[in-house]
């Protein structure tokens, strides 16, 4: 059988990091693609490295109850081109995504189909599955996008270190295929600091942290079963994760000015699609962050800390920053 290469892309991986990497936020709606130009660099990266001829560029994306949308159709007409769809639910979360492109990992190596793999990912969850397709004899390779910097966006150290090599993607190329959206005009920044809700307390803080799983907003009880203060609500994001409302002592000094800039650019780029609209979107949906403005958040502070998991604490602040930054930046 001849021998060739494929390539395997997580759309969500490779949009968020050019979208970070243009528009300073992983936000899709932040960058307009010209899908074609994509696809034709990852085609030419992939063969350029293995020397061998590609069978096909597969596209792993989300879709509501898995109905490809317009770019998604797109992308499927091209040649040598396969899209694979999960599901994204009705709170935004995809499903199914992960999944497919592991299993079609393992799967292509065990049936022997390519002799080189090269994976557009960084998702630690997907290690696995390099090693169980390298054990069928295959030559696997990550090809990260590159930050502003030159290095590596969002790779998990465990899949590189599974991984056969690691290659940057042609900055180049990716600059001339995904341009920054037009944007409205920013929501001002406030002339004075907003209030700061009272800190919780200790015992509140920690039943917080309890409460990652709720999926709606609740208030929670203090130990001495007094009636808690009104500011000192729960929040959850549509992730299902609580925000306390409040300032936590514990944050690092260094890391507030970064949770502004970073709650500002989301929220600004997030409102410039449609203003209106997307605040009515807020209001029916707080105290819960629409999904994809919640994962843009923390992504976004991941990648400026270089912190690869942010603690509940930071979580927290983040979250109760994005709400103080809505209400400030609502018109009078």
């Amino acid at each position: 059988m001849r021998a060739r290469c494929a390539v395997y892309t997580d759309a969500g991986y490779l949009l968020a990091a050019a979208a970070t990497r243009r528009a300073g936020t992983s936000l899709r709606s932040a960058i307009e693609v010209d899908h074609r130009r994509v696809i034709d660099t990852l085609e030419e990266q992939a063969t350029s490295t293995s020397g061998l001829p590609l069978l096909r560029v597969h596209w792993y994306d989300a879709a509501r109850h898995g109905i490809p949308d317009q770019a998604q159709e797109t992308i499927g007409l091209l040649p040598r081109v396969k899209v694979r769809l999960g599901r994204t639910g009705h709170d935004g979360e995809q499903k199914g995504v992960d999944l497919r492109l592991g299993l079609d990992l393992v799967a292509h190596a065990r049936a022997a189909a390519v002799d080189a793999m090269f994976l557009v990912s960084g998702d630690d969850d997907l290690t696995e599955a390099v090693e169980e397709a390298q054990a069928h004899g295959v030559q696997v390779t990550v090809l990260a996008v590159p930050n502003r910097d030159g290095r590596p966006h969002g790779i998990s150290r465990h899949l590189q270190a599974a991984a056969d090599g690691l290659e940057l993607l042609s900055a180049d190329a990716l600059d001339d295929a995904v341009a920054v959206r037009s944007a409205a005009v920013p929501s001002p920044e406030p002339t004075t600091s907003a209030p700061r809700p009272p800190v919780p307390s200790p015992a509140l803080f920690a039943r917080s942290a309890a409460a990652k799983t709720a999926e709606r907003t609740h208030v929670l009880p203090n130990a001495d079963d007094q009636p808690v203060d009104r500011t000192a609500l729960v929040c959850s994001s549509s992730s299902g994760s609580g925000t306390t409302l409040g300032s936590d002592p514990g944050i690092d000094p260094e890391h507030d000015a970064s949770i502004d800039r970073v709650v500002r650019r989301v929220l600004d780029t997030w409102l410039s699609g449609s203003t209106a609209d997307r605040r009515a979107e807020l209001a029916a949906s707080r105290p819960s962050i629409p999904r994809d403005v919640d994962k843009a958040l923390l992504l976004d502070l991941s990648d400026v800390l270089g912190i690869y998991d942010l603690s509940d604490a930071v979580r927290y602040e983040l979250r109760a920053r994005f709400w103080t930054a809505v209400d400030a930046s609502a018109p009078d």
